[in-house]
């Protein structure tokens, strides 16, 4: 068998790629991290972690754990919620970007209204930038929304780097301004492409505008230019630009859960689905 508490621990080492993250998240100390995954390794008899000086990575018995991992402790946890015989009511505030609704977020919410179906959700899908403003407004309960690497602010579900893409068939030439396509501000990923290419010194141009992501993948896949995104969330249609375009680094970008100023109703329903979404965190990242 393997137990919940090795399970929970390999996930969570999994979604940061970092020991150290893993511990912080879990309230333990990391040398118990360490030991659950030797433990949880010892139990499916293959080396789950490929750890260096540079990093953690997934092995590929890493990958299969996974799906395996999540699905033993969904369960626990259905049987747990099941047996206790407590249900959650109320209304929940929800704020996440739209990245994360059009990959596997939904799954997640099907899963959290199956658990506990007498929460009423209420979605709210913005820009990063403008969830955090609507959280300290007081006008949201839970929000999952990209935040920078060194803020601190929140619980980090995973981390990733941004990188450039753009259709398969577009060619930047290097003698004219880069051509972007970007979300309004606040957008954390406009901020992040714009400082980038002043450090570098290269020239650019807003070659579209849009508030919706769809639009800027429409745009992207037309080739009028190369966006900032996410490189585990890469949309179909679009690849990353090769190195050989000479586009400066963007750098990490952090996926948080953060709290609002909870009353006391939607508490309990805030910390459940903000459980949901840490269990399915590496979900999230998929195509």
């Amino acid at each position: 068998m393997f137990e919940p508490v090795q399970l929970r621990t390999f996930l969570a080492v999994a979604q940061t790629l970092s020991f150290t993250q893993a511990a912080h998240r879990l309230g333990l100390r990391q040398s118990t991290v360490s030991q659950h995954v030797r433990k949880l390794e010892a139990a499916a008899g293959r080396r789950l972690f490929a750890r260096d000086t540079h990093g953690v990575e997934l092995t590929e018995d890493g990958e299969a754990m996974l799906g395996f991992a999540r699905t033993i402790l969904e369960a626990n946890e259905r049987a747990t919620s099941f047996f206790a015989g407590t249900r959650l009511r109320g209304r929940l505030r929800f704020g996440a970007s739209e990245d994360f609704v059009l990959t596997r977020l939904p799954e997640v919410l099907e899963g959290f209204r199956r658990d506990h179906p007498e929460v009423d959700l209420e979605l709210t899908v913005e820009l990063s930038g403008t969830l955090h403003e609507l959280l300290a407004a007081g006008r949201l309960d839970l929000v999952l929304a990209k935040r920078r690497p060194e803020a601190s602010h929140g619980e980090l579900v995973w981390r990733d780097r941004l990188v450039w893409v753009g259709a398969d068939r577009l060619r930047l030439d290097p003698r004219r301004p880069v051509p972007l396509v970007v979300y309004p501000p606040p957008a954390l990923t406009r901020a992040r492409a714009l400082e980038a290419l002043e450090r570098a010194g290269r020239e650019w141009r807003i070659a579209c505008t849009s508030g919706s992501l769809n639009g800027l993948i429409a745009a992207t896949r037309a080739s009028l230019g190369v966006m900032a995104h996410t490189r585990g969330m890469i949309p179909p249609g679009l690849v990353q630009i090769s190195p050989r375009a000479g586009l400066p680094e963007l750098g990490g970008v952090d996926f948080a859960l953060l709290h609002g100023q909870r009353d006391r109703a939607a508490r309990g329903p805030a910390e459940a689905l903000a459980d949901a979404v840490l269990a399915g965190g590496v979900r999230l990242q998929l195509p």
